[in-house]
């Protein structure tokens, strides 16, 4: 390995290829590394990272308990999604959503909160993503009286909403496909 010499320099390090310490450049990795796996915007940290994939997670089976409220069944068994914070369920009538929705089978979504609410609305910013980027204007959609029973349409792709409700804030992605009917 070259050894810089002369003054000014990185005296005594080993650098790689070009030029540069091995010790910079394990650290740059590492911080990539740990940026790409999620770490900063995992569930439950309350950060989200713009550079982080859509990425939507639909579960299928019984709802947590605080989301079963209004279904008939004890364990009642769908397909829904959780915010990052686990403060919210998307609970999906329809999977995948369509887009433009069928005319038989809508796009229903029930939002259920883990935490109390006041009967303020349920707002939804909705930005679009492509890759792991974030583009064009967010949509904002509004769901009067709070969590509760929704139709919400929207293009096709992949969208990260952020919902806000009696003071609470959480965050999902769901993806609408073509409509092919």
């Amino acid at each position: 390995m070259a050894r810089m010499r002369g003054r000014g320099g990185w005296r005594g390090q080993k650098l790689g290829c070009l030029g540069v310490p091995r010790a910079l450049i394990a650290v740059t990795l590492a911080i990539s590394l740990l940026t790409v796996a999620g770490c900063e915007g995992a569930p439950g940290s309350g950060r989200r990272l713009s550079s982080v994939s859509c990425a939507p997670h639909v579960l299928g089976g019984v709802l947590p308990s605080w989301a079963r409220a209004g279904f008939s069944e004890p364990n009642p068994g769908t397909n829904y999604e959780l915010g990052r914070n686990r403060d919210i369920a998307a609970i999906l009538f329809k999977n995948p959503l369509l887009a433009p929705p069928s005319a038989t089978a809508h796009n229903k979504i029930l939002w259920a909160s883990r935490v109390s609410v006041s009967g303020s609305p349920l707002l939804i910013d909705a930005q679009r993503m492509v890759g792991s980027r974030l583009v064009g204007a967010a949509l904002r959609r509004r769901v009067d009286g709070g969590p509760g029973p929704s139709y919400i349409n929207l293009p096709v792709g992949c969208w990260r909403l952020t919902l806000r409700w009696s003071g609470h804030s959480d965050s999902l992605d769901v993806r609408y496909v073509p409509n092919t009917a």
